[in-house]
């Protein structure tokens, strides 16, 4: 581990071997297949890499301490400069990206944002509007859709846009499955209003078990994710090979978490909703399936 000044800790370049097993034990605790074995080797790798610098950003972000995190997401975003100016990295997430963002030719703006994600977490702790929500995701979930893309070599206009869809959609799912979680961690992603037309006070987050009221806004918010996942999924008609495989997992474990939540009847608070194996790999098919011919609404889009 690398100590960061002033206190911290952030794996460095030697410590790659343990980092990647404990990154393998949290991307199975994904809704989706983070790096599917129906990859290739070298896109497994890339798509790991690009996790792995988005999950130790968040964990800077949600696990230290507290007065350390701005410093520290500083830190890494110095040493994220460094790669792209060619040096060596001193952190093993960020050197881990060298070969893929060299091979992928990926530009640094999107790992920029998913630092500033981090940053707002650490000041902005309500929204009162979907909208506004919809405005964190742009920095906490889409800039990951596009360094997929890149992954790919599958980056257009119209294809960032679909994937922004799906991408907020799934960071929205989350929200949902987390809803106590957050409130621990002194945030809360259900938007304000929201809350107070169904008459739930910022109490009920702190319960043990899902009020009534409280599920209905979790429902709302399941709702709105499963209208932009269905408005994104169209991606998938636009990809081929690989990049259709990796891409329509990730829609599957969107669907198959929402079917997880409507079983819970948005019960977050009493269990954790997870989606199970099987859904997923049921999801999976159907979108594979339901999303085979491209010139059903979606003719396929050019690569950049």
């Amino acid at each position: 581990m690398f100590a960061l000044p002033g206190g911290g800790y952030f794996p460095d370049v030697r410590s790659e071997s343990c980092h990647s097993r404990k990154l393998a034990e949290k991307a199975r605790r994904e809704n989706f297949p983070v790096a599917s074995r129906l990859l290739p080797r070298r896109h497994r790798d890339h798509l790991m890499a690009v996790y792995g610098f988005a999950r130790s950003v968040d964990d800077v972000g949600d696990d230290e301490r507290p007065d350390d995190r701005l410093r520290l997401l500083d830190e890494i975003e110095a040493d994220l400069a460094r790669l792209y100016d060619g040096r060596p990295a001193r952190l093993g997430p960020v050197g881990a990206l060298a070969r893929t963002v060299q091979e992928c030719s990926i530009p640094a703006e999107p790992f920029h944002r998913l630092i500033e994600a981090n940053r707002r977490d650490q000041t902005v702790t309500r929204y009162e509007t979907f909208d506004e929500l919809l405005g964190y995701c742009e920095l906490s979930a889409n800039p990951v859709g596009h360094l997929v893309l890149y992954v790919f070599g599958e980056v257009s206009g119209p294809r960032l846009a679909l994937s922004d869809r799906v991408c907020s959609a799934l960071q929205v799912i989350e929200h949902c499955q987390d809803v106590g979680e957050d409130y621990r961690r002194g945030r809360v992603y259900l938007p304000g209003e929201d809350l107070r037309r169904a008459g739930c006070p910022i109490s009920h987050l702190a319960a043990a078990t899902t009020s009534p009221r409280l599920r209905k806004v979790v429902a709302l918010q399941a709702a709105r994710a499963g209208t932009m996942l269905g408005e994104g999924e169209t991606i998938v008609a636009a990809l081929s090979g690989f990049a259709r495989t990796a891409v329509s997992g990730y829609v599957a474990g969107g669907h198959a978490t929402l079917a997880a939540l409507r079983s819970a009847r948005y019960d977050v608070l009493d269990r954790a909703v997870r989606p199970r194996r099987v859904g997923l790999l049921w999801a999976w098919a159907r979108v594979l399936m339901t999303m085979r011919w491209p010139g059903a609404g979606l003719r396929r889009l050019p690569s950049a």
